[in-house]
């Protein structure tokens, strides 16, 4: 097992990498409430620690206020108060979900995670950021608060679905796109044993992606500056999830081609290194194209939450490894994508 720490504003947030849900009850009070969902609970039930559990469903389209209001009604039911701890068990959904119940029910109690997915693991899980869709836009409304634990079991990725290993390992190759390039070079290497969840190969590509994010979030918690990077792939990324309604982590690798490609015409990145990038998507099975206008992409952008008056906080790659973040108004990147070959 592996110990990081993140030291934010909002909180101390240890990640257990390669702990078991098993060991849970280590790290949670006598009064605990567990918020997972359907699948999740079918498949582990029997590795949780007695306490009461509130199932939610499974997909996007219930990560709105209106499930956080069903999930406050059951609190109430089980007369939960401030000196109660909330653990949510599952993916990335259910800990957005989680970590937005806990931080605003009473005020804010205490919480933490138990990540079942690859992509919660890498992504969702970590550094703190906690929301819920709105009116069909991702994570609209939502605040920052540090989970007190991230337990990632590794042994419960044997379980999930290959679309479920993509969206993690989207997230991983964005990680080494815009931070470590002995970590892309492993990735080339080592994509089939990536992409088989190779027990060695995920443990380090977990490992070094929960580095990268942690330290990028130690210095920046709110999203201020350096932590737009961690936003490579998701500007066109989300635009492409809510025009076509892709899984997360295919928008994302179609997403990060796209930005390469708009750091190519910059001049930022060498058209060699941004076919690395698409090779490499293309290795593991992510898509790297998908057929849509610009129009509608500009349009979806318009509504982004990064977007501030007329500019979008963008983030460029100028070497692999190496993510730089700039303001660019939606006219000029409406300019890019009326040139050919951008997607």
């Amino acid at each position: 097992m592996k110990i990081l720490d993140i030291q934010g504003r909002t909180g101390h947030s240890t990640l257990a990498i390669g702990e078991r849900l098993g060991n849970l009850s280590n790290y949670i009070p006598e009064n605990t409430v567990i918020i997972t969902d359907g699948h999740v609970r079918s498949l582990y039930q029997d590795r949780f620690p007695p306490c009461p559990v509130i199932e939610i469903g499974c997909g996007e389209e219930i990560k709105t206020l209106d499930t956080v209001q069903t999930i406050y009604q059951q609190l109430v039911e089980l007369e939960v108060d401030r000196s109660w701890f909330i653990v949510g068990i599952g993916g990335g959904i259910v800990c957005d979900i989680t970590g937005f119940v806990a931080s605003t029910y009473l005020r804010g109690v205490r919480f933490g995670f138990v990540s079942s997915t690859l992509l919660a693991q890498v992504d969702a899980s970590v550094g703190g950021k906690n929301g819920v869709n709105f009116s069909g836009y991702k994570n609209m409304v939502g605040v920052f608060n540090q989970p007190e634990f991230v337990i990632c079991d590794l042994e419960l990725l044997r379980s999930l679905p290959q679309g479920e290993v993509l969206c993690g390992l989207a997230e991983i190759i964005k990680h080494a796109c815009i931070e470590d390039t002995a970590m892309f070079e492993f990735l080339e290497a080592a994509s089939g044993r990536a992409l088989a969840l190779d027990p060695d190969a995920i443990e380090r590509l977990v490992h070094d992606s929960v580095v990268i994010k942690s330290t990028i979030v130690n210095r920046d918690e709110r999203e201020q500056g350096e932590r737009r990077k961690l936003n490579f792939g998701h500007t066109f990324g989300h635009a492409f999830e809510k025009i076509l309604r892709v899984p997360h982590g295919e928008a994302v690798a179609a997403g990060m081609v796209a930005a390469s490609a708009l750091s190519v015409k910059k001049g930022y990145l060498s058209p060699e290194d941004a076919r690395r990038i698409e090779t490499l998507l293309e290795s593991v099975n992510l898509p790297t194209r998908f057929s849509v206008s610009g129009e509608k992409v500009v349009d979806a952008m318009r509504r982004d939450k990064k977007r501030e008056g007329d500019v979008i906080h963008f983030v460029l790659l100028k070497g692999l490894g190496k993510a730089v973040v700039e303001a660019i108004s939606l006219g000029e990147l409406e300019a890019y994508m009326a040139e050919p070959d951008l997607f």
